[in-house]
């Protein structure tokens, strides 16, 4: 039997890379969109890396020939120029939905939504961010709904995982990579729920959805639960388990963001975010529920653990 094709764009990056081992594992043919496949790591099993520019609708639309699935988890190198670049690289991927006749899919997050949601938003609650990013997001996922293109949205929380990118606030903030962990640089508020999303979930989530093409309507969104820290404290304390020690707790300095701003770009964008840190607001998944019967979830202690070791902060003891 000939495998599914599968095309990811973002393969090096944190969402893309776990959902296209993740493919490869359930036996799809997966090719990996590169600008230069001579320089990523060929520990990627069973990826076919292509080279092509996700800018370039001609080098998509090649790349996504035959394909049953396009997975858009491509960012701006540096997630830098978002308002300029975002849109149009959405385009090319578009376009190649379009001429393949895939599924296209793309990993979302709770940028959409802002206080008008309510505290637990599902799949179709209004969409009124706060934040640039955020205004992007939704645009994209509007973008997706006029195309025309059979699309899947899958929003969750903030990513952490044995592959975590420094974009993730897990490897950014709370840890550092390469370190083992004395201090964590806590951005939450003492009381307030905060949800995160284990990658290796998140990628099963995706391609379980994406493998279920006869049961999905032609644009399907849903909403991940994820880990939902109730009090903004069992992260950490999960991170103190797995290191074996008490951990030192250490305010995010917020406060000095707006001096950072003219130097460092992304300082006004991360400081938008902060309600996401001072109000609780936990995505429903229940419509993913009603579809898969359940989300895939990693117990807390083993997700924490294996994203330690994988971020080279803690030894893989066997």
């Amino acid at each position: 039997m000939t495998a599914r094709t599968a095309l990811v764009l973002g393969a090096t990056g944190g969402v893309g890379g776990a959902v296209a081992r993740r493919l490869a594992a359930e036996g799809w043919a997966v090719r990996a969109l590169h600008r230069d496949p001579g320089r990523v790591r060929r520990d990627e099993d069973g990826l076919d890396w292509v080279r092509g520019d996700a800018m370039a609708a001609a080098d998509v639309v090649a790349a996504a020939t035959k394909a049953a699935l396009i997975v858009h988890a491509v960012n701006p190198p540096g997630y830098r120029d978002w308002d300029r670049l975002v849109l149009p690289m959405l385009e090319a991927s578009i376009a190649a939905a379009r001429d393949s006749g895939a599924r296209l899919i793309l990993p979302g997050n709770v940028y959409v939504y802002g206080r008008e949601a309510g505290p637990n938003p599902g799949a179709d609650a209004p969409q009124t961010p706060r934040t640039a990013k955020g205004r992007i997001r939704i645009a994209m996922e509007d973008r997706l709904r006029e195309s025309g293109v059979r699309s899947l949205i899958v929003r969750a929380g903030d990513f952490f995982g044995p592959r975590t990118t420094a974009n993730s606030w897990f490897s950014a903030a709370l840890v550092r990579p390469g370190k083992p962990v004395r201090t964590v640089l806590d951005p939450g508020t003492p009381g307030v729920g905060h949800q995160w999303a284990y990658l290796p979930d998140v990628a099963e989530t995706i391609v379980r959805l994406g493998s279920r093409e006869a049961e999905l309507p032609p644009f399907a969104a849903f909403n991940m639960d994820g880990h939902w820290d109730a009090d903004g404290r069992q992260m950490i304390a999960a991170i103190a388990r797995a290191v074996g020690h008490e951990v030192r707790v250490r305010r995010f300095p917020w406060a000095l963001l707006p001096l950072a701003a003219p130097f460092w770009p992304l300082a006004r964008e991360i400081r938008e975010m902060r309600y996401l840190w001072r109000e609780p607001l936990r995505m429903s998944n229940a419509g993913l529920v009603e579809c898969l019967g359940h989300e895939p979830h990693t117990p807390l202690d083993v997700a924490v653990r294996e994203t330690l070791i994988g971020l080279g902060c803690l030894r893989d003891a066997g």
